[in-house]
């Protein structure tokens, strides 16, 4: 989703200090050590991306929607990384590192408390509008969040300590869903949409939703008890300092091959990443696969959110050894495999190995990022504005894989494009496996 889906960056945003300018390379902010709460926004983003996973095919079934549209969920969610990125990072520069988490945070709560008029007049398109909202708050907290753990700590430990702030973000991506997926598909093998027209269908869509709002609204009191202790670190961070910026800066990065390249592999990631994790109640639910309901299985998306979570965990400390572009095609063409495999088989074995690609994406996000954005120097954070935009593969992928089922009648062929997705990321690994040039 990251996501991924998810995902993290600091969107254009160039920092100096009232010190001498930091050695190539480098780019430290001032601060006594990294905030504990900065791993607890990981978990928060991470969480909330995933929950779209459990929201689509309870959207799905209220409203009679196709694959096509059931995926305009995410394609509004991420979006909002092209939309609110850039000027994100621009709020970021004038209020500072931890307003912004803050306004972030507050954003992401207006999001949530939308869904209450959206349940009410039992709305898809105001469900939509409200996830939107909900995901620019996301895109702020994140532009803050990437570049504190990357920034803090020596170059030659970035892969690993990205790859550790993400699991945080796993943790969170593995128990939203699992506690989503039993208050909002709770009622969902009962009846049906297909059941009721008129007045009895607005009536029950209502009553359907009242689970959606108040999972939200636990949301938006959780964030907001979140927010008001980011608040009390409002001045924690000394000399932060913001050059500047204006237009589209750092889009020329893409012209460097190995930026570039990065760029697009973030791009495929992230929407791979969402696309399977979307669709993968709805697999599961498959007469040849498992043939049970939503409302059983649908805790079973934790369990892809949780390969990635352990696999960050282990990728973290195997990163210091192994070099990571190695490890990006290994896992790259691991993920394609397990895809092959689940769509040639059937029962236990299709659904599992469909689940285990959460570990095969587990190390792909903050290595790529890391990869890309190597030797940049003074251009980093412009870097890093890029990647954030990169996500809105999280919007696009999922999209036309929701498209592609639709089209061939088959979820099991819509995994093709997630597929090729992977396959360009392999020889993206082994493209970069060697230490970039200045």
């Amino acid at each position: 989703m990251v996501t991924a889906t998810t995902p993290a960056a600091d969107a254009a945003t160039e920092i100096s200090s009232s010190d001498p300018a930091p050695a190539e390379g480098e780019g430290h902010v001032h601060a006594p050590s990294l905030p504990p709460f900065v791993f607890a926004l990981f978990f928060i983003f991470g969480g909330i991306t995933s929950l779209n996973d459990v929201l689509i095919p309870k959207l799905k079934e209220l409203f009679t929607l196709n694959y096509t549209q059931a995926m305009l969920v995410q394609f509004c969610f991420f979006a909002a990384y092209l939309v609110i990125g850039i000027p994100g990072a621009k709020l970021v520069k004038r209020i500072g590192y931890m307003r912004g988490a803050v306004a972030g945070l507050m954003t992401m709560t207006a999001g949530c408390l939308l869904f209450i008029p959206a349940s009410t007049t039992a709305t898809y398109p105001l469900f939509l509008l409200a996830l939107f909202i909900l995901a620019s708050g996301v895109v702020i907290v994140q532009v803050v969040a990437n570049p504190l753990i990357s920034l803090l700590g020596p170059q030659e430990t970035a892969h690993s300590r990205l790859t550790f702030a993400q699991a945080f973000n796993s943790f969170g991506t593995f128990v939203f869903p699992l506690v989503g997926a039993g208050l909002i598909l709770g009622t969902l093998a009962d009846v049906s949409a297909e059941d009721f027209e008129g007045a009895a269908l607005a009536a029950y869509r209502t009553a359907e939703s009242a689970m959606i709002v108040k999972t939200y609204l636990g949301l938006a009191a959780a964030i907001t008890v979140v927010a008001g202790a980011v608040w009390l670190f409002r001045n924690r961070l000394q000399g932060e300092k913001h050059e500047a910026s204006s237009g589209l800066v750092g889009f020329d990065l893409l012209a460097r091959p190995r930026f570039g390249f990065g760029a697009l592999c973030i791009f495929l990631y992230v929407g791979a990443e969402v696309a399977i994790g979307s669709i993968v109640i709805n697999y599961l639910t498959l007469d040849d696969v498992l043939g049970r309901p939503e409302s059983v299985i649908g805790w079973m998306v934790s369990l892809y959110w949780g390969g990635a979570m352990i696999g960050r965990f282990i990728g973290s400390a195997l990163l210091r050894l192994v070099s990571p572009g190695k490890i990006l095609a290994a896992v790259a063409v691991g993920a394609i495999a397990l895809i092959a495999l689940s769509t040639n088989s059937s029962g236990t074995l299709a659904a599992y190995s469909l689940l285990a690609i959460g570990l095969m994406n587990s190390i792909m996000f903050p290595t790529i990022f890391s990869l890309a954005c190597e030797r940049l120097g003074s251009r980093a954070a412009d870097g890093s504005g890029i990647i954030n935009v990169a996500i809105f593969g999280g919007a696009v992928i999922p999209l036309a894989t929701g498209a592609l089922a639709d089209l061939s009648g088959s979820l099991a062929l819509s995994l093709a494009l997630p597929a090729a997705c992977y396959a360009v990321i392999a020889v993206f690994g082994i493209y970069a496996r060697r230490p970039a040039s200045d």
